[in-house]
């Protein structure tokens, strides 16, 4: 839960804990909200809002694993009743789904696996997070320095290295003969400050269809001043 925390502060440019409301928008105390945790409770209909930028509302799932098929089905009605929403406040507009490549040959979980091809998103687009990125950037440093490559060459090289082996990696073959989402986007470093969360941003904006909608998940971005340029000279 805290690296997709870490992530969402990133994209909303912002250091502060979100905000958790109910189904009822009531605020939900830290402390309800940890014990409930600790009990192995979860509410993907719960909303957590960041004060300083309202304009996103997000939710989150825990691993299909840890709730088993109970989870899975509750993110899957969530997905169907969500994307279907008559209000645009109410819809679900894009899944981030998160997969940590701390493991170089990680494969995928049956929870994953199962998602992927078993879960129909309709036309909520799924944007598939690489995240843990940089563990793969020291796989590459290494791999460069067994060949011979200087320590500060291999260190500038290992960034880009790392990305090309990813793109005719074993993960994204197993995406593509699944259900592929729409993008993918390799985030390494979210724990730095200073993280680039420029191409989620930019992959996220150019999945949704509707140009209203666009234009208010481009004016949430307060602080992206390159990409409202990039959308207004679009207009």
């Amino acid at each position: 839960m805290q690296e997709k925390t870490t992530i969402l502060q990133r994209v909303c440019n912002t250091g502060e804990k979100p905000a958790i409301y109910n189904r009822a928008r009531k605020q939900i105390e830290p402390a309800v909200l940890n014990a409930s945790r600790e009990r192995g409770e979860h509410d993907i209909e719960n909303e957590m809002v960041f004060k300083s930028n309202p304009g996103f509302v997000f939710h989150d799932s825990r691993g299909f694993e840890a709730g088993g098929e109970s989870e899975f089905d509750k993110v899957k009605d969530f997905i169907t009743r969500r994307s279907k929403e008559p209000r645009l406040g109410n819809r679900l507009h894009a899944i981030w789904y998160c997969i940590p490549m701390d493991q170089k040959c990680r494969s995928f979980t049956a929870g994953e696996n199962k998602f992927f091809s078993q879960c129909d998103t309709g036309t909520v687009p799924v944007i598939v997070l690489f995240t843990k990125f940089d563990a793969l950037h020291d796989d590459a440093y290494m791999e460069l320095i067994s060949q011979g490559v200087p320590g500060k060459t291999a260190s500038a090289q290992a960034p880009r290295q790392a990305k090309e082996s990813f793109a005719n990696g074993p993960q994204l073959k197993i995406l593509k003969d699944l259900q592929p989402p729409k993008y993918h986007v390799c985030l390494p470093d979210m724990n730095k400050d200073g993280a680039d969360c420029g191409p989620l941003i930019q992959c996220t904006a150019g999945t949704l269809d509707n140009d209203v909608l666009q234009q208010l998940f481009i004016s949430t971005q307060q602080t992206n001043l390159e990409l409202c340029m990039e959308h207004a000279l679009r207009r």
